[in-house]
């Protein structure tokens, strides 16, 4: 064969299409996440909000939402360059190139209400009754928790709104914005959202996303929600709660129950309150630990067992990984954008719509592969660094270094080998390398069948600080029989 024809015969030509609105409305789309947000919800919450624009412009209405959705998806370009990556591939179309001010009038022409009519409509709960992790029996378990550690820029305006928080010496660089949410923590999705300043307490805010309860639902709550009005309150809305209690409470013990559990009541709420006794081991052999303990509305102890709420609260911790999500996989670790409060809300709103997105399309796709969970966590695959025998890496011996001989068995007649030193392992003997495994959470009333794949429990400091997971990095040599 010819050299040209053979290079002819390598090349594939590949051809991408893009679907797109037509004329103006092209650069209105964020790639494969315009399935969720599609052209239709967008010129819905647009004429709901009264933001469509009266008459037809280059940078209508809806081309301003999408701006914004991309603006949180690509936080450290300029306008300019976010623009540019929103027509980058709608060449030929002929389409208008607005500088920075026309962009920012953009921004302020939409407002607020758009965004937050977005997110409203994509929140909620995404696991079904079959995505595996989502519930504990027949409770869908879901979460509160805040955070302050998204910080804006130091202005005159956002200051004045926002104020700053004390720090050791003195006060904070930046304002910070308090978040507030309620997480579905099988799926990571965000069931509703509040934010403002921090003169305002985690409870006040969380209260304004108590209508999002119902009775089919379980809330884990750390210690700082165990305020006896607060337990009420969700008890109220005939949702079920799992709560870590302050270590100064002293509940009154009513009846103890054979699990080694008791009854007792809290804010007029009858509870169960549950102790666990949590030693974290380190790496090099020290152990510390403490007396957690818990209050439940799950009272029966046959179907809900102590020990299946112990490893159940541990679930809680997948609320502090959807602000890691927030904080450093979509802002990259950066201050927003605006100066000004109306900007902030606006980038706030956009940023939560633009994370259930993605929550949705992740979740849709696992949902695809059986009896996986929309949060995988897998172990590193070990083959990729030891090929098997068919892929062998030739072996390059260093110069004065004699090449490792083949281990050959003994034949007959031949005399026994000397015993290997200490430390050393006779060829072929290869011991069994223990595996880390993420324990299965103990629900009840679930199929023999079913097999769930989750995180290895999270321990906690007695002082409520969470360490982080530890494993054994102890370097272990791999052999090809390990990867067969």
């Amino acid at each position: 064969m010819r050299p040209q024809s053979a290079i002819c015969a390598a090349v594939t030509t590949i051809t991408r299409t893009i679907t797109v609105a037509a004329g103006v409305f092209a650069p209105g789309h964020v790639g494969e996440l315009t399935r969720v947000v599609p052209f239709e919800l967008v010129d819905a919450v647009l004429e709901e909000t009264r933001a469509r624009e009266r008459r037809l412009r280059l940078l209508p209405s809806r081309v301003g939402v999408y701006f914004v959705l991309a603006m949180c998806l690509f936080p450290r370009p300029g306008y300019l360059g976010i623009w540019a990556k929103l027509t980058a591939a709608l060449d030929g179309l002929g389409l208008v190139s607005p500088s920075a001010k026309a962009l920012r009038e953009l921004r302020r022409r939409i407002g607020i209400a758009p965004l937050k009519a977005l997110f409203e409509t994509l929140a909620g709960p995404l696991g079904q009754p079959c995505t595996p992790g989502a519930r504990f029996g027949r409770y869908r378990t879901v979460a509160f928790d805040g955070c302050k550690s998204l910080k804006v820029p130091d202005s005159r305006r956002n200051r004045g709104w926002l104020g700053k928080m004390k720090a050791s010496l003195g006060e904070t660089g930046y304002p910070v914005i308090q978040l507030m949410t309620l997480v579905e923590t099988g799926t990571r999705a965000l069931i509703g959202a509040a934010f403002g300043t921090t003169a305002t307490g985690e409870l006040d805010w969380a209260r304004q996303l108590m209508h999002l309860l119902d009775a089919t639902m379980l809330v884990l709550m750390d210690r700082g929600f165990d305020a006896g009005d607060f337990l009420a309150e969700v008890a109220a809305t005939k949702a079920q709660f799992l709560v870590r209690l302050n270590a100064s409470r002293r509940p009154p013990v009513l009846r103890h129950l054979p699990d080694g559990s008791f009854l007792s009541l809290i804010g007029g709420v009858k509870v169960r309150i549950i102790e666990a006794s949590v030693t974290v081991t380190c790496h090099d052999g020290t152990t510390y630990g403490g007396v957690y303990r818990f209050a439940a509305t799950l009272l029966d102890h046959r179907a809900y067992p102590a020990q299946a709420l112990i490893a159940l609260y541990h679930e809680r911790w997948e609320h502090e990984i959807t602000y890691l999500a927030l904080r450093h996989t979509l802002l990259q670790g950066r201050v927003l954008r605006s100066a000004d409060p109306a900007g902030l809300e606006q980038e706030m709103w956009a940023l939560l719509a633009l994370y259930q997105a993605l929550r949705t399309a992740i979740t849709d796709a696992v949902a695809t592969r059986a009896g996986h969970r929309p949060r995988p966590r897998q172990l590193p695959d070990r083959r990729r660094d030891c090929p098997g025998p068919a892929h062998r890496r030739p072996q390059h011996h260093r110069a004065g270094r004699r090449p490792r001989r083949r281990y050959r068995p003994r034949g007959p007649g031949e005399p026994p080998r000397p015993a290997p030193a200490p430390g050393l392992r006779p060829p072929g003997q290869i011991p069994a390398q223990p595996v880390e495994q993420a324990p299965r959470r103990q629900t009840p009333h679930q199929p023999a069948d079913h097999h769930d794949h989750h995180p290895a429990p999270c321990r906690e400091h007695a002082d409520g600080n969470t360490p982080p997971r530890m494993r054994d990095n102890r370097q272990r040599t791999l052999t090809p029989r390990h990867c067969a």
